[in-house]
Parts: structure tokens; C-alpha cells; sequence
């Protein structure tokens, strides 16, 4: 779904068969000035989102940039100004917030996972809304995170039930090998997911990951984790990492820490709009 229809439907999901309220209050359309403001610091994402949901109200509405995103603003500051039809305004007044403060809340918290890293890089998961996905994804990377895989079709990650279901980390492996090399087009990245040091080595025996992941592991198996890995392959730190945690496993030598809260539970930026004339 493009970003056009994602909005139509939103758009449709709030108005349904009619603004009643506007409709009822405003009897005549006039031309007004509105102005979204930020009502507590934080970093901005989703501002042309914002503006396509007024546009696709009313193609005549002009959506003035006073910041853009990436932008760290500060409580008070208005970050867009918005001209044209009243009824426009009021109308997509939610939708229009309702993006720009989801993705402004998600560009905010993965910038402070990613200002008390030093060494590694802030990766986001697929703990997304449904629909959303590449919205949130452009928000982490807007708070200074990186991406990783997009979906299930970008990348082979083996997951404890994969291995489960494979026996044991080698066969995995060894099938997402011989996957691989059938694959001419384009080969994929292969990670697996590692719980304990015992499948760190037997990873690392196979010699076909390119990353791997440590699950749930403590900052001393971290450690440990790293010195056996070494130049092998890439290490990524995953699960019970938050903004108390984050800190200590970066310290670890890993490359990437994967945060799924930055897109699950992240908290939404508190924006307003205000008709000023």
C-alpha cells in the first residue's frame, strides 16, 4: 500500500460519512492560518506525511515546512504552518497528528538509545503496526537507528524455533547454505540466533553466518561472546535492552544492539494545532 492510499484510508477510517461537527458549527468555509506546534521537546519525523493528509482534503492548502524532519526541537516551537480551508484544517487536524506524533515519538526515543551508544549501531526490528511499517522504519532512521531487514524476504535469520524445527544450529545453517547457492540472482545475508556460548561456537564452526545474534545473553557472556567471534562475523546484541541496559552492552564490543520498543511502545510526541486567524 503507497502512502497516498494508507492516508485515504486513514482519512476515511476518522471521517466516515461526515465531519459532523465542523459541518454542523461551520455553515460557510473560510480561509483560516494553523499552526502545529511542538508541546515538549523532541525530534521531528513525518512532516510531508502531515501534509499529504491536508492536501488530499483539499489540494489548495499550503503546508509551510518551519522545521524538518530530523529537526530537535524544543516545547513551544512551531514546526509547520498551515493556510487555506478551515473546514480542510479541522477536518484533517487528528489524522495529520495522529502520524506526526507516532513517528516524531519513534525518531525521538531512538535517538536517545543511539546518544548513549559508542561503538555499536541502534537496529530497529519488526515489532511494527501493520501498515505502518515503512513509516516507522523512516522514523528510526529520522532518530539517528539504522534498519534492519525489512521484512521475512530480505535477509535469512534463523530463530530458536527455526533451529528447533531444523534440529540443531548446524542443520540450519547448513540448509540456509545450500539455499543460498541455488540462489544466483541474489544472495541473501544469513543471521542466526544464538542463546548460549555452546551455539556461538557451533556457529561459528559452520562458518556461513554473517551475523550473529546474541539473545538474551548477559553482559559477561557478551563479552565472552565477542572475544570468540572476534573478525568471524558481525554481532548483533538482542533482547532486554532499554535505555538502563543499553549503555553496559554497547561496552561489550558488539556491532549492532536491535531494539524492538523504539517501534512498539515508543511514547508519541505531544504536538498540537492551534487556528490562529
Amino acid at each position: 500500500m503507497d502512502t497516498a492510499e494508507l492516508i485515504k484510508k486513514a482519512l476515511k477510517e476518522d471521517i466516515g460519512s461526515g465531519d459532523i461537527t465542523t459541518e454542523t458549527i461551520m455553515l460557510k468555509d473560510k480561509q483560516a492560518e494553523a499552526y502545529i506546534t511542538a508541546k515538549e521537546d523532541g525530534i521531528i519525523c513525518g512532516l510531508d506525511i502531515a501534509k499529504e493528509v491536508f492536501q488530499t482534503l483539499d489540494k489548495n492548502i499550503i503546508f509551510e515546512h518551519l522545521s524538518k524532519d530530523t529537526d530537535k526541537v524544543a516545547a513551544g516551537k512551531d514546526i509547520a504552518k498551515i493556510t487555506g480551508s478551515e473546514k480542510a484544517i479541522l477536518t484533517g487536524e487528528r489524522t495529520a497528528l495522529n502520524f506526526l506524533g507516532h513517528l516524531s515519538g519513534i525518531a525521538t526515543e531512538t535517538s536517545r538509545f543511539v546518544a548513549l551508544c559508542r561503538n555499536a549501531q541502534i537496529l530497529d526490528t519488526r515489532k511494527t503496526t501493520p501498515l505502518l511499517r515503512n513509516f516507522e522504519k523512516y522514523a528510526v532512521r529520522c532518530g539517528g537507528g539504522k534498519n534492519h531487514r525489512m521484512g521475512l524476504y530480505d535477509m535469512i535469520l534463523i530463530k530458536d524455533n527455526h533451529i528447533k524445527a531444523a534440529g540443531s544450529v548446524r542443520n540450519a545453517l547448513e540448509s540456509a547454505k545450500k539455499a543460498n547457492e541455488k540462489n544466483t540472482a541474489a544472495k541473501m545475508k544469513i543471521e542466526i540466533e544464538c542463546e548460549t556460548l555452546d551455539e556461538v561456537k557451533e556457529a561459528l564452526e559452520c562458518g556461513v553466518a554473517d551475523i550473529i545474534m546474541l539473545d538474551n545473553m548477559t553482559t559477561e557472556d557478551m563479552k565472552k561472546a565477542v572475544n570468540i567471534i572476534g573478525k568471524k562475523a558481525r554481532i548483533e546484541a538482542s533482547g532486554g535492552v532499554n535505555l538502563k541496559t543499553v549503555s553496559e552492552i554497547d561496552k561489550t564490543g558488539v556491532d549492532y544492539i536491535s531494539v524492538g520498543s523504539i517501534t512498539s511502545s515508543a511514547k508519541r510526541l505531544d504536538l498540537s494545532l492551534s487556528i490562529r486567524k
